[in-house]
């Protein structure tokens, strides 16, 4: 590889257009996988949500005597349903990072290689500013900022 000044002056270095490519096609690949585990992780937390709304209604029943091992027990799943924001936390975070890393990727094969006459140059969003839109670092009731 090499390094140049470009016309604007600023540095620059030459890279052989395979190299760039295969960059290019790993990157795209981390974003697909993302997206595979942002689908995961929302499946598993319907499931979770299913499972926990059918427990809370199960202990809802009027046949059942109060007693404080019930309420410990009420309590317990009430902050298992608050910590599943976890998926959307997630979520946001690979959605994130997957613009990030395609916004890399297309800017990186326009850089290196140009557009052809009369090639569709893909869409992709701006690449986001703020280098983390989840600033949660714990999981208590009521204490979560996702923006």
């Amino acid at each position: 590889m090499q390094s140049s000044v470009t016309s604007t002056g600023s540095p620059s270095v030459q890279m052989p257009v395979m190299l760039v490519a295969e960059v290019q096609d790993s990157l795209l690949v981390v974003v697909h996988d993302l997206n595979r585990l942002d689908g995961l992780l929302a499946h598993t937390m319907e499931n979770l949500m299913e499972r926990f709304t059918a427990a809370s209604a199960n202990l809802a029943d009027p046949s059942l005597v109060d007693s404080t091992q019930l309420d410990i027990v009420r309590s317990t799943l009430r902050a298992a349903v608050t910590e599943l924001q976890f998926q959307d936390m997630a979520s946001q975070l690979i959605n994130h990072t997957s613009k990030i890393l395609q916004g890399c990727a297309y800017r990186l094969a326009s850089e290196s290689m140009g557009s052809e006459d009369g090639e569709a140059v893909p869409f992709v969003e701006e690449v986001p500013e703020r280098p983390n839109p989840v600033t949660q670092d714990e999981m208590d009731a009521g204490s979560i900022e996702l923006f």
